[in-house]
C-alpha cells in the first residue's frame, strides 16, 4: 500500500462559479422592483395632489373610487350598498382603519357617501391617499 500515490484533485473543479447566479438574481430583483407597485394597486386612479403627504408605513385595507365612480375593496368591485357587510367580513380582527383612494374627478357627493358608509360600518380611522405636488 505504500507504493500507491495519493491522487491529487484539482481545487478548480470543487469551486462553483457564482457569477451567473448573481446576474440572474439581480435581474429577478429588478423585475420584482418594477412590478411590485403595479401589483399593489391595479386600479387606475388620478390621485389629488397636496403639499403635505404622509408616508404609508402600515398595511391596511384599501378602498378605491375610480374615474367612473366604481367602488373597489382591495381589487374587488363592490356595490356601495354592500360595502358595510363586505368591510365587516374583510377587516382583520381589531383593525379599524382603512386607506381611501379616490380619483380627483369624482364628485364630492360620491366621496361623502362612501365615507359615511365606511363610518357606519364601524371604521373611524379613514386615511385619504394623495400624491405630492412636484
Amino acid at each position: 500500500m505504500a507504493g500507491f500515490k495519493e491522487s491529487q484533485t484539482s481545487s478548480t473543479l470543487a469551486e462553483i462559479n457564482i457569477v451567473p447566479l448573481v446576474d440572474v438574481v439581480l435581474v429577478l430583483l429588478i423585475i420584482f422592483m418594477i412590478t411590485a407597485p403595479v401589483l399593489q394597486s391595479g386600479i387606475e386612479v388620478e390621485l389629488p395632489k397636496t403639499k403635505t403627504v404622509k408616508a404609508i408605513t402600515e398595511e391596511r385595507l384599501v378602498l378605491t373610487i375610480d374615474r367612473s365612480q366604481r367602488l373597489y375593496v382591495g381589487n374587488d368591485l363592490v356595490n356601495v350598498h354592500e360595502l358595510g357587510d363586505r368591510l365587516r367580513r374583510r377587516m382583520p380582527a381589531g383593525q379599524t382603519s382603512v386607506f381611501m383612494r379616490c380619483d380627483e374627478s369624482v364628485p364630492f357627493g360620491t366621496f361623502a357617501t362612501v365615507m359615511d358608509t365606511v363610518r357606519q360600518a364601524g371604521l373611524e380611522n379613514i386615511s385619504v391617499v394623495t400624491q405630492p405636488i412636484k
